[in-house]
């Protein structure tokens, strides 16, 4: 009745590897590699296409060119300069969402994460 088997096939060299990660990587290391995925994020956040505006108002700024990320002990934040960003990622009762951050992300994250990696030097 108790068919149930486990492999363990693997585990130690898995154990062996993170072992060699955690070694290599401390707290500051680990966040100068998330800074540079957030780097190459936001660049790539700035070439977003900027929808035609009517709006030529002296000192407005147009929601793509706010986007930055923020830096601080325990992590770091990417996002925008206009209070209304979040309200348009996630929509509002009034109003459905219209995403930016997401699906960029989502398509490009294995290249963030593989220059992530290659900051960390593994």
């Amino acid at each position: 009745m108790n068919d149930i088997t486990f492999d363990d096939s693997g585990m130690e060299e898995f154990q062996d590897m993170l072992g060699s990660y955690l070694s290599k990587v401390d707290e500051k290391n680990a966040l100068d590699a998330i800074e540079e995925g957030a780097k190459e994020f936001v660049n790539d956040l700035l070439r977003l296409p900027k929808p035609r505006r009517k709006v030529t108002a002296p000192g407005y700024t147009h929601l793509v060119d706010s986007f930055s990320y923020k830096r601080d002990k325990t992590g770091i934040d990417v996002g925008w300069g206009k209070y209304y960003g979040p309200m348009l990622e996630h929509g509002t009762k009034k109003m459905s969402a219209k995403a930016h951050l997401k699906p960029l992300f989502e398509q490009n994250k294995e290249r963030y994460y593989k220059k992530m990696i290659t900051a960390l030097d593994l």
